[in-house]
């Protein structure tokens, strides 16, 4: 899309005025609605009320931080999440993710690109809303209920995040194909989509470990050097 839907809302999460500023400038100009939360229990409260479908979530804030404010959102919305880290370190990246984050940018960024990124996640109809979805896949003992977004391994029901559902009921709906990261980026963050490609490889790991999954002798995720992933384990 050109412009922002209108009714796209946006909650920017910034404890640095000049620079929540100038984002929030930016968000704008594109037609998206936007508040602003300073600090991370400010946050939790404003995306209840706000209903946000993207947040723009700073990991260093005051009172609570962005990896906390992630989790407790979670458990109450599907919102996007963009981690904005001030070092470039990967263990920030990493358990960003881990906590639902979609996608990260380290400081400092180009507000073009925090654009785009937006852009990018609302460009893609939520799967939940697909008509085709309503339907359950099985993988051995692993039932993916796409309707009801609900993953069950045997009697045990296990929580994922959004972004973790969508890659097993992707990689379960296209059984004995082996999907790139491009090819998974495409179905599940949506085409043009310009994040890390790496980021697939960690919501693998977090997914595999929810389900028990051994990545040596995997019973669901197998990965096939070079190529990508596949649902199953026959070779």
């Amino acid at each position: 899309m050109d412009k922002g839907d209108p009714a796209a809302r946006v909650l920017v999460v910034e404890d640095d005025p000049l620079l929540a500023q100038l984002v929030i400038k930016y968000l704008e100009r594109e037609d998206f609605a936007v508040e602003h939360a300073p600090d991370g229990v400010e946050a939790v409260t404003r995306a209840g009320h706000f209903a946000p479908d993207v947040m723009v979530l700073d990991i260093g804030l005051p009172r609570l931080d962005g990896l906390e404010v992630a989790r407790r959102v979670r458990r109450f919305s599907d919102c996007y999440i963009i981690m904005l880290t001030a070092r470039d370190d990967e263990v920030d990246k990493l358990v960003g993710l881990a906590v639902g984050a979609d996608d990260y940018l380290t400081k400092p960024f180009s507000h073009r690109e925090l654009v785009a990124r937006v852009k990018a996640m609302l460009r893609r109809p939520r799967h939940a809303d697909r008509a085709d979805d309503d339907d359950a896949l099985r993988v051995g003992p692993l039932r993916v209920d796409r309707a009801a977004r609900e993953i069950h391994l045997g009697d045990r029901s296990i929580t994922l995040t959004p972004r973790e559902f969508d890659l097993i009921a992707t990689l379960a709906a296209n059984p004995r194909l082996v999907l790139s990261r491009r090819q998974l980026i495409d179905a599940v963050w949506g085409t043009g989509w310009g994040g890390d490609e790496r980021m697939v490889d960690v919501h693998i790991r977090n997914l595999r470990r929810k389900l028990g999954d051994d990545a040596a002798s995997p019973r669901f995720v197998r990965t096939v050097r070079g190529a990508g992933y596949r649902i199953g384990t026959g070779r």
